[in-house]
């Protein structure tokens, strides 16, 4: 008897979760308004310098994706001074269920189903309700040289993102998380999953140039900068960075007059 009665109110919780989601899709998709959009910080690996890197975090430290946002913008006929509202929530002291890499496709749909009740359960921002969730991962870089996979879902505007609990990394971070926040946004990935190369033309930030390589940017949904044929910087922060007309049309910008 309980069991269906915890069953009912998990499935009510779901399809109010969903009308919610798409809602703001809607919103999102029309850019009649900013998005908001809030960073849930998470001490992910449990050690002190996460956990202190992360008492300290302002919104400033993320407020350079909205000024990207911003710029982007204006080579587009985008009628929005401010596509985003950048927030910051308070810490978050659970970790998101894991993505299912490489599982199947009933995996990943249990798994969004699971990720999403457990975003609604412990979401504490107050102020406002954002459009966008994103939940940042901190890591102890001396602890971890290699970060988990970041994923971005749009059927829910909700995002994992790994990030390295340290100032010198808020640069790369924030490429991360401008990538999985244009996820959310409808944006695909425009790099070989294989080699991470950036796939020409749509990965490329200047597939006009002559000759093609080097570049000088990257596309913000390629995340490098190509070099060279078989070689890709990674970008340490969002100066380089473009969104590109392929990643435009996606996410319902208006088209590019560059």
């Amino acid at each position: 008897m309980w069991k269906k009665v915890r069953i009912g109110l998990l499935l009510i919780v779901l399809v109010s979760v969903a009308h919610t989601a798409w809602v703001a899709r809607g919103r999102t998709s029309e850019w009649k308004y900013s998005v908001r959009v809030a960073i849930y910080p998470i001490a992910a690996d449990g050690s002190a310098i996460s956990a202190d890197y992360i008492k300290q975090l302002k919104v400033e430290t993320f407020t350079p994706i909205a000024d990207f946002m911003k710029r982007e913008a204006a080579g587009y006929a985008l009628a929005l001074d401010a596509p985003i509202d950048m927030y910051l929530a308070h810490t978050v002291e659970s970790t998101p269920p894991s993505p299912p890499f490489g599982g199947s496709t009933l995996d990943v749909i249990v798994w969004s189903l699971k990720f999403r009740y457990w975003a609604w359960k412990v979401d504490n921002f107050k102020r406002q309700k954002p459009d966008v969730r994103l939940f940042v991962l901190f890591h102890d870089p001396a602890r971890n040289n290699r970060l988990p996979h970041s994923t971005g879902l749009q059927k829910g505007l909700i995002g994992i993102v790994n990030a390295y609990a340290q100032a010198q990394y808020e640069g790369s971070n924030n490429v991360v998380i401008a990538h999985e926040m244009l996820h959310t946004l409808g944006a695909t990935d425009k790099y070989d999953l294989s080699s991470t190369l950036p796939l020409y033309p749509a990965g490329y930030a200047e597939p006009q140039a002559k000759p093609v390589h080097p570049q000088t940017k990257a596309e913000i949904m390629a995340g490098r900068i190509p070099v060279s044929e078989s070689q890709a910087e990674i970008p340490l922060g969002l100066a380089p960075c473009v969104i590109g007309a392929v990643t435009a049309r996606e996410i319902n910008w208006l088209r590019p007059s560059r």
